[in-house]
């Protein structure tokens, strides 16, 4: 004969009675393994799957190479020999009268030209400005003009320093571009034409030099 079994449980503070078989207390007693094992199992299943959603990634690279180009100024004294005219050795130009005997009312030339050589690869604006000068250039004034080729009885196209400029100074801003040349071509040339005047302020026996610089900037 099964016995009442009297069992108090308590609800949100509140006591109940109820009465249990000793049949339904063993029964409870089984089932309880197998729900616990299964909630375990429940919980690894779920920890593993975070783990693997989790391994997901990717990358993405990019690379760039830089080449610099070259740039280099060359002068000529006669229009078809080009060449490197450092500071340490300008060159000399070839004026058509003896710039040795000068008189008031003389008025002496030199042709000049620069171009950028084959291997540049920018064009270049140049910038022209006396470098230095020495002695004496009392009563010497000068002008500079570009022509349309090499020498100064070709067709001027235009003054870069107007007549009357003081041998040994040069104005603000006297600049000209070149352009660079096209494959194994060098850049076109710009010719230039020097003219030395001496009025009557010159002085007997003097002697002096001036050194004009070109110097060349990339664009």
């Amino acid at each position: 004969m099964l016995r009442p079994v009297d069992a108090d449980i308590h609800l949100g503070g509140t006591m109940f009675a109820q009465e249990t078989t000793t049949a339904e207390t063993g029964q409870r007693r089984r089932k309880a393994p197998k729900v616990r094992a299964i909630l375990a199992g429940g919980l690894v299943l779920g920890v593993g799957a975070a783990i693997t959603l989790a391994a997901w990634n990717d990358s993405e690279f990019a690379q760039g190479t830089f080449t610099a180009g070259a740039f280099n100024l060359e002068g000529s004294t006669d229009g078809s020999t080009y060449g490197e005219n450092p500071v340490a050795t300008p060159a000399t130009l070839g004026f058509t009268a003896n710039p040795v005997n000068l008189a008031p009312g003389d008025v002496v030339t030199a042709p000049f030209a620069v171009r950028l050589d084959d291997a540049t690869t920018s064009n270049a604006t140049v910038t022209v400005s006396t470098q230095s000068s020495t002695g004496g250039l009392i009563g010497l004034t000068y002008s500079l003009t570009r022509s349309t080729a090499f020498g100064c009885g070709e067709a001027v196209t235009g003054t870069l320093i107007t007549a009357g400029q003081a041998l040994g100074t040069t104005p603000g801003s006297v600049t000209f571009a070149l352009t660079q040349g096209a494959g194994t071509d060098p850049g076109a040339p710009v010719n230039l034409c020097f003219r030395i005047t001496a009025d009557d302020d010159l002085v007997q026996s003097q002697t002096g030099s001036t050194t004009w610089e070109f110097a060349a900037q990339s664009q």
